[in-house]
C-alpha cells in the first residue's frame, strides 16, 4: 500500500508547480507530467507527480468546476535546512498570497512563517533550532 497526498486545482495547477519549482528549485523533482489533449485546455497541465523532501505528491487540474477550494486547516511543513532557503522560499510562496503567521524567530523555531500562496496552498515553512551538542 502507498498514500500520497492530492492536491486538486481548477486551472492553475501548472503555474502551482512552477511556483513551488521557483521556491524550492534544487529541491521539487517532477517525476511525471500528463496534459491534456483536447479542448480548451488542450496542452496544459492535466496531472503530475513531484516529490518534495522525500515525499511523493500528486496535483491534478479538474475540469469540473468545483465549490470547494484548499483551506488553511490542511498545510504542507517544511523544515528548511538554512535561513536563506526558509527566506527564498517565503518570499517566493508569498508574492500574491496571505500571510498568516509572520516570519519571525518563536519558541518553538528558530525562524518561522505560516502562509499561503496565491493557489490558496498553505505552507508552514520552519528553521528548527539547532541541535545541541
Amino acid at each position: 500500500m502507498q498514500a500520497t497526498p492530492f492536491l486538486m486545482f481548477q486551472g492553475d495547477a501548472q503555474e502551482a508547480l512552477i511556483l513551488w519549482k521557483r521556491a524550492f528549485p534544487d529541491h521539487i523533482k517532477v517525476t511525471e507530467l500528463e496534459r491534456h489533449s483536447g479542448g480548451e485546455a488542450q496542452g496544459k497541465l492535466s496531472s503530475a507527480r513531484f516529490t518534495l523532501g522525500g515525499t511523493e505528491w500528486r496535483v491534478f487540474d479538474s475540469p469540473i468546476p468545483h465549490a470547494f477550494t484548499f483551506t488553511p486547516a490542511t498545510s504542507i511543513f517544511v523544515d528548511c535546512e538554512d535561513e536563506a532557503q526558509l527566506r527564498h522560499a517565503a518570499k517566493v510562496l508569498g508574492e500574491g498570497g496571505k500571510v498568516m503567521m509572520p516570519l519571525d524567530g518563536y519558541e518553538f523555531a528558530a525562524l518561522f512563517t505560516w502562509l499561503s500562496d496565491v493557489h490558496g496552498v498553505s505552507w508552514q515553512l520552519s528553521l528548527p533550532f539547532p541541535e545541541p551538542d
